[in-house]
């Protein structure tokens, strides 16, 4: 036998306490579940924002690249790509949601980069392509640190989500039987108790 199942005025306030406790955890885990949700509804509104953004931005920056290829020639092009620099600006940093770290990104501003090649035999397209591959670059840096936030709140949705299930359905039911089971086992001995208080001084009156 459980030990804190015995019918003890002590095992009944700790059931209470435990009952108490595990309703407050289940109200803190829902408030913390709705929060995440919220949190999750606006990265997913913010990633369909930027993945509208780059299917226009790829669009232009190809149109554009087109475009160098036919007036400089894809060779030269292709020869002017090799001067594009390593990206080594991306810096990652970490803030907390309820207590759970999502990233935060960053890198140099891809618009203000001056083109790693000079004006001879290039032309306009050339740069606006090299401009608009840099801001799709921006882009996916922005959409991967959007997705992999979501992705995280997703997965402690689900843990939060399991646990507020479990004293919901569990432990709050649980100890709200205990609770009653010890206080009506108490009960019960309290009015026996009282009955053979009650027969032992009827007695004692009857012998004087």
């Amino acid at each position: 036998m459980d030990i804190n199942t015995v019918p003890t005025k002590g095992n009944l306030m700790s059931a209470k306490n435990t009952l108490r406790l595990s309703k407050q955890g289940y109200e803190l885990m829902d408030k913390k579940r709705n929060i995440l949700i919220k949190e999750i509804m606006e990265l997913n509104r913010q990633a369909f924002e930027i993945q509208n953004e780059i299917e226009t931005v790829f669009g232009e920056a190809y149109i554009a690249l087109r475009n160098a290829n036919v007036a400089i020639g894809i060779e030269n092009v292709e020869q002017f790509s090799h001067g594009a620099p390593i990206e080594d600006s991306i810096t990652i940093k970490m803030r907390s949601v309820m207590g759970v770290e999502i990233p935060l990104v960053s890198a140099a501003n891809q618009s203000a980069i001056t083109p790693p090649y000079g004006f001879l035999n290039t032309t306009s397209a050339l740069d606006e392509a090299y401009v608009k591959f840099n801001k799709v670059k921006e882009l996916v840096l922005r959409l991967a640190m959007v997705e992999t936030a979501a992705y995280r709140l997703a997965v402690n949705i689900k843990k939060t989500q399991k646990r507020a299930n479990a004293l919901k359905n569990i432990t709050i039911p649980k100890y709200e039987i205990l609770v009653k089971e010890i206080a009506a086992t108490l009960e019960e001995r309290e009015r026996d108790e009282f009955t053979r208080l009650k027969v032992i001084k009827r007695i004692k009156s009857w012998g004087k």
